[in-house]
């Protein structure tokens, strides 16, 4: 199931063809995107992710987006929805037509099924492996031409990480700085919970900000949790007492197993958290 909706509200079949081959987000992965959860019709941190994809059309120097018109084609593709279960919404903005002398971005939002995959591993949690990304955690404040931090579409270095996860028998991805320093999951925001605090790496080391981690931690706090944002190592996660993956989709999950150590058991915190990032929505 899968329903599309332009900025002007309008909804278009997913089944035809609505891309030009020559556009610049196909052909040099120059555009970015946002996926945003949607339960009971609602979309969560609706706000957030358009501040965030307004952030990363900035870093690659877009045209600003019409956060307006991505709003009507959320609504357009909530509207036309059947059902209110949980559901992905997808804006996506890229540069538009190689060569088009009024520089006419192509935008569009589309809702999508959750895959079960995903349904699963919110449940029963996953194994990961740790990459080096390739680059130090003070790389991006000195090399802003890199992107790191922005989430654009192209994506083929995230995917092949998991790729490699999968060849070693793990689900999922947590990257590492050249330092060894933590950096993030090709596709989720990594939190490490010990002793009431859960602590998040920051932004400023060159990755995407979260907003679901940003919704954990407003509700963490009003249950009690301290939360905390700085640098951590490997060593912190195996020391820890839970570590998380969040992002929209996969809300809060579980990892436990790292790099083929098996963690301890946070299948209480994991609740625990689950619950008080639930109760923000």
């Amino acid at each position: 199931m899968r329903v599309l909706a332009f900025l002007d509200g309008s909804l278009a079949d997913p089944e035809a063809a609505h891309i030009r081959v020559d556009d610049l987000g196909l052909l040099r992965g120059d555009g970015v995107f946002e996926t945003i959860l949607v339960a009971a019709k609602q979309p969560r941190e609706m706000r957030p992710h358009l501040d965030r994809l307004a952030r990363s059309a900035a870093m690659l120097e877009l045209p600003a987006p019409d956060l307006d018109g991505f709003e009507r084609a959320a609504r357009a593709v909530l509207g036309a929805w059947p059902g209110d279960g949980e559901i992905a919404l997808k804006l996506v903005y890229t540069r538009g037509v190689d060569g088009d002398p009024d520089g006419t971005p192509t935008a569009f939002a589309i809702g999508l099924e959750i895959d079960e995959k995903v349904l699963r591993a919110r449940v029963d949690g996953v194994s990961a492996v740790t990459l080096e990304r390739g680059f130090g955690p003070e790389l991006a404040e000195r090399a802003p031409w890199l992107l790191l931090g922005a989430k654009s579409v192209s994506y083929a270095v995230n995917m092949a990480a998991l790729r490699e996860a999968a060849r070693r028998g793990a689900q999922d991805v947590i990257f590492t700085a050249t330092d060894g320093s933590v950096l993030e999951g090709p596709t989720s925001t990594v939190v490490l919970a010990k002793d009431r605090t859960l602590y998040t790496p920051p932004s400023t080391i060159g990755i995407l900000p979260g907003t679901t981690q940003y919704a954990l931690f407003r509700g963490a706090e009003k249950a009690g949790w301290t939360v905390k944002v700085e640098p951590l190592s490997v060593a912190d996660l195996l020391r820890g007492e839970g570590v998380f993956l969040a992002s929209s989709v996969r809300k809060v999950t579980r990892v436990h197993t790292l790099d083929g150590t098996v963690l301890p058991d946070s299948t209480a915190l994991h609740g625990e958290l689950a619950a008080a990032y639930e109760a923000e929505y």
